[in-house]
């Protein structure tokens, strides 16, 4: 008899419902970016440990540098000559940056998108593609006709379509791995 009581005197309206679900759905978003942020936090420390450790082991000196970055884990390696751990073209920093997300792996259990730059290298990189995807792209407008550039990786190649497409132009990838290639296209 008792709940038949309670479930009488619970007279709910629909509009308290909904209202309670957008409450909780807007109480949840900031608590599942902050479990993201502190994940990637801990992707990063895993990550810089590791970076030490390899620094130690090759007599190197290097400063380590975490953020979160775009949804990813960012570790920066400066100091006085790290040349030889970015190599010809940045074959070094590539793999190294493997090494540390499978270090991360091996801690975490999950895959991780972190990304390494050691003395700026990949910053410099960043501003050049930039700067060719604007250049492209402004190319493009003028001439009217698609321009197809040199091969480059998928990050080389992410750069260069976010410019373009800053500068209102659309672009596609095309070839096969190693050979893939950006062609910028003209506006419709």
């Amino acid at each position: 008899m008792s709940t038949e009581t309670d479930i009488h005197e619970t007279d709910v309206d629909e509009t308290d419902v909904e209202q309670t679900d957008v409450d909780e759905t807007d109480a949840e978003a900031p608590a599942a970016e902050g479990a993201l942020v502190e994940r990637l936090e801990r992707e990063g420390d895993i990550a810089a440990d590791y970076l030490e450790e390899l620094l130690d082991i090759g007599d190197l000196d290097g400063d380590l540098d975490m953020d979160v970055e775009a949804d990813r884990a960012a570790v920066s390696i400066v100091g006085a000559d790290l040349a030889q751990l970015v190599g010809q073209d940045g074959k070094v920093l590539e793999a190294l940056q493997e090494l540390t997300r499978l270090a991360v792996y091996r801690e975490t259990g999950e895959r991780s998108r972190l990304m390494l730059d050691i003395s700026g290298f990949r910053a410099d990189k960043r501003s050049r593609l930039t700067k060719l995807g604007e250049d492209t792209a402004a190319q493009v407008k003028e001439s009217g006709r698609s321009v197809s550039l040199d091969a480059m990786s998928p990050f080389e190649r992410k750069i260069v379509h976010d410019a373009v497409a800053a500068a209102g132009l659309r672009s596609e990838s095309e070839g096969v791995e190693p050979r893939r290639y950006v062609v910028v296209l003209p506006a419709d």
